[in-house]
């Protein structure tokens, strides 16, 4: 469950559940002055999500649908804020993993070890990246250049 407030007087209470095929995203538009929920939407899912930040494409559903209550600009002003506060946490996430996994080239003693404790720390922060099936027959200077490779797009 996760709460985004819109201004002094709405809020936004989104949670994801589980389908029978998938998963759903619900969003709750609520006034603070005794919580009341004005208005409740959906969108399932039945694989993952595309989109800037948890819970976007629910919201803008939400608010499109009770634009009159706010005043002109305010939705926008919202959707953007949000969209530049993921960004920076995403940066700030890629940077971390980026020199952690920089730290081996200290630690570490020979290319081997320096290598495997790149591809370490790449697939403890990033569980989804893929290495290629051929990884294992690749050189030793090869691998140090995919590895620093996947560093620097990380600290773009």
């Amino acid at each position: 469950m996760k709460t985004f407030r819109i201004n002094k007087e709405y809020q936004i209470v989104c949670d994801s559940q589980k389908t029978r095929n998938g998963f759903k995203h619900v969003a709750k538009l609520k006034q603070n002055t005794f919580y009341n929920t004005i208005s409740e939407t959906k969108v399932c899912y039945l694989n993952r999500t595309w989109e800037s930040f948890e819970y976007e494409t629910v919201i803008e559903k939400l608010l499109n649908f009770n634009k009159d209550l706010f005043a002109k600009g305010t939705i926008t002003k919202f959707l953007k804020r949000q969209r530049g506060e993921y960004k920076k946490q995403a940066k700030s996430m890629f940077n971390s993993i980026s020199m952690v996994a920089q730290i081996g080239d200290l630690l570490c003693s020979n290319q081997k070890e320096k290598n495997d404790w790149k591809k370490r720390i790449l697939l403890a922060g990033l569980p989804e990246l893929d290495i290629p099936a051929d990884w294992d027959i690749l050189s030793e200077s090869e691998k140090e250049n995919r590895l620093n490779n996947v560093i620097n797009e990380l600290q773009k």
